[in-house]
């Protein structure tokens, strides 16, 4: 819990120099990479871990690698994480940031699962509806289970819209064997 609250105070901290440079999406795709970069090398998490590297020379890999690519505030960002040894949070950092995106931004992520493959199409209206049924812009994340048979479940945060035919057959059972 203590670590969620750091990462989204280091989060609102680059929101405010993202928001003051007019490059709020930009920080956060950065932020994305960045965070990815080191998740996916481990050579990198182990030279920005290692007490062996000093905190300038760590300062000046960030400034080098990021120099042509980053706004100088995120290079400034980055390197000031590093100084204070919370390099280990990017990724949450990077989780907290985008959720201040999206919030400022009024869109929400949902998961949407279908019994088959939904081409672009079918995905292009389910979002477009999802969008006006939600009152926010939606950014859907499309995965099959053949399990549900047919119809469609959607996550959006802690909610779930079940509308599939296993749900429904479940619940005609129910009332069957209830008598209802």
């Amino acid at each position: 819990m203590k670590h969620a609250t750091i990462a989204r105070n280091y989060a609102q901290a680059l929101f405010a120099a993202g928001e003051a440079k007019g490059e709020v999406e930009r920080f956060g795709d950065l932020m994305d990479a960045v965070a990815g970069a080191v998740q996916a090398d481990s050579r990198i998490a182990i030279v920005l871990d290692s007490p062996r590297v000093a905190k300038t020379v760590k300062a000046e890999l960030l400034a080098r690698a990021l120099g042509g690519a980053a706004p100088a505030e995120f290079v400034r960002f980055l390197q000031a994480v590093v100084r204070r040894g919370r390099q280990g949070l990017l990724g949450e950092i990077s989780q907290s940031y985008q959720e201040l995106v999206d919030r400022r931004l009024n869109r929400v992520h949902a998961g949407v699962v279908v019994a088959r493959e939904a081409d672009e199409r079918l995905q292009q209206q389910m979002t477009e509806r999802l969008t006006q049924a939600l009152r926010k812009e939606v950014r859907a994340h499309f995965r099959t289970d053949p399990g549900i048979l047919g119809g469609v479940v959607v996550r959006v945060g802690d909610r779930v819209y079940d509308g599939s035919v296993r749900r429904r057959l479940a619940v005609l059972k129910r009332r069957m064997l209830t008598g209802e």
